[in-house]
C-alpha cells in the first residue's frame, strides 16, 4: 500500500501536537508565554478543523457509497410494489364487474 507524503506530514503534525500536549500536562516543558500559548492554540486549532472536515468528507463518502451501492428493493419498497399490484388488480376487476353491469342494463 503507497502511503501518500501528504498523509505523512499530517500524521507528524498531530504527532507533534500530541507530544507538546504530554509535555505540558506532565509540565516537563513549561509555556508561560502567553503570545505562545495563543499561538499553539491558533495551529491546533487550525489542523483539527482542517482534519475534521477531512474526516467529515470521507464519512459523507462513505455512507453515500453505502446507500447508493444498494441494488436491491428495501423491505419497505417491495411492500408498496406488491401493494401497487394488488390495487391495480382490484381496479381491473371493477372495471370488469362496471361493463358486465353496463351491458345487463342495456
Amino acid at each position: 500500500m503507497k502511503i501518500n507524503k501528504w498523509a505523512v506530514l499530517w500524521l507528524a503534525v498531530v504527532i507533534a501536537l500530541v507530544v507538546i500536549f504530554v509535555l505540558e500536562i506532565t509540565r516537563t516543558i513549561r509555556l508561560t508565554d502567553v503570545i505562545t500559548y495563543f499561538y499553539l492554540f491558533v495551529v491546533a486549532l487550525v489542523i483539527i478543523s482542517i482534519l475534521a472536515v477531512i474526516g467529515a468528507a470521507f464519512l459523507g463518502v462513505i455512507i453515500t457509497h453505502r446507500i447508493f451501492s444498494v441494488r436491491s428493493f428495501t423491505p419497505f419498497e417491495e411492500e408498496m410494489l406488491q401493494m401497487r399490484k394488488e390495487v391495480k388488480e382490484i381496479k381491473e376487476a371493477l372495471e370488469e364487474l362496471a361493463s358486465k353491469n353496463k351491458e345487463e342494463k342495456a
